[in-house]
């Protein structure tokens, strides 16, 4: 439910401000919310004056959202007013979708409309990434040593520039694609899970990945073999380093939302954005597959260095091209969502 807004101010001429908006109609939003959670449920008689009453709540709401939209779009009660309004049109409207179709909506124009709405937070996480990269390839850039600070004892002895590649031959990669899938996953987890303690969490593991990638790549760079190593990096990592920072942003964003919950409360926004974090989060897993099994079986093959770089190229291609059609599918459903609104309420300004 919508929580936690101050009282009213004084209204600009004929324009109500936010929260004289949100007062004003907050309840029958919610009895509006306490309709669709009704017939929702099986087994709950649904009456005629339950669907009228609904019906009613629901175009005030469409009317609502289109005024919230043209006023107030860069406010979070627009965003709690396009699901709720989306949500009832759904039962008022539609027949009960698919999983298949659920899945496919998610992955073709949900997520994408996710990434878009929250890719602040997205490159404040792959900025996160870089300064500990950075900070770590110039520490060990200076001074050799410092690898065994920057790096963990059980990984920093097993780094020798002189053997990167070698053995990869003999790698059973279907097992050695799942474990490596099973790690990202899990750094993933912990890095959107983290936004609880306010985001300080995910801002250590973002940095602390990012020291250990830097300091490799110091090493590498000590021994000549930055292309090297590059090339073994890149493939994979270019869709697996995306997955974590997309992970780490839905953790930021939970975290700014709690330190600074704005008009909301802060029980209103641990919901919401812990709900809206676990969805970045599950469209990051198809990504961490493709990065599990492009380091699984293309990274140990014997493909010049060139080709490896092409792949990683082709990954990066792929992602923007899965982006753009995304953002067309997204405005071609928002275009037709506008246009039902105005022609089930009859008009389209509150």
């Amino acid at each position: 439910m919508l929580k936690g807004f101050a009282g009213p101010e004084e209204e600009e001429g004929d324009k109500m401000n936010m929260r004289q908006f949100v007062k004003r109609h907050r309840e029958e939003w919610k009895q509006l919310e306490g309709y669709t959670v009704h017939m929702q449920k099986r087994g709950r008689k649904v009456t005629g004056k339950d669907i009228s009453a609904f019906q009613r709540l629901y175009q005030k709401a469409a009317q609502h959202l289109s005024y919230s939209r043209t006023y107030f779009p860069g406010e979070e009660v627009t965003v709690y007013l396009n699901g709720l309004v989306s949500k009832s049109h759904n039962i008022l409207y539609k027949d009960q979708v698919t999983s298949f179709q659920q899945m496919r909506y998610f992955f073709s124009t949900k997520f994408v409309g996710l990434l878009l709405e929250q890719w602040k937070f997205i490159i404040v996480a792959m900025l996160l990434f870089m300064f500990g990269l950075l900070a770590a390839f110039l520490a060990v850039a200076d001074d050799p040593l410092a690898f065994y600070t920057v790096m963990p004892d059980e990984m920093a002895g097993g780094v020798d520039p002189q053997q990167l590649g070698e053995g990869l031959d003999s790698i059973d990669s279907s097992l050695f694609s799942a474990q490596i899938m099973t790690n990202n996953i899990q750094v993933a987890i912990l890095a959107f899970a983290s936004g609880i303690t306010l985001g300080l969490g995910t801002i250590f593991i973002l940095v602390y990945n990012g020291l250990i990638v830097g300091g490799l790549a110091a090493v590498y760079w000590h021994a000549g073999m930055s292309y090297d190593f590059w090339a073994f990096i890149v493939p994979h990592g270019m869709v697996e380093l995306a997955a974590i920072f997309i992970a780490g942003g839905a953790g930021l964003l939970m975290g700014y939302k709690l330190f600074v919950p704005g008009a909301y409360t802060r029980s209103y926004q641990l919901k919401e954005n812990a709900k809206r974090s676990v969805q970045l989060f599950l469209g990051t897993i198809p990504l961490f597959i493709i990065a599990g099994v492009i380091e699984g079986f293309i990274t140990p093959a014997e493909l010049s260095l060139e080709m490896k770089y092409i792949v990683a190229l082709v990954t990066v291609i792929g992602l923007l091209l899965y982006i753009i059609w995304g953002k067309m599918l997204l405005d071609k459903r928002r275009s037709k969502e506008s246009w039902g609104e105005v022609h089930e309420t009859g008009t389209d300004r509150y």
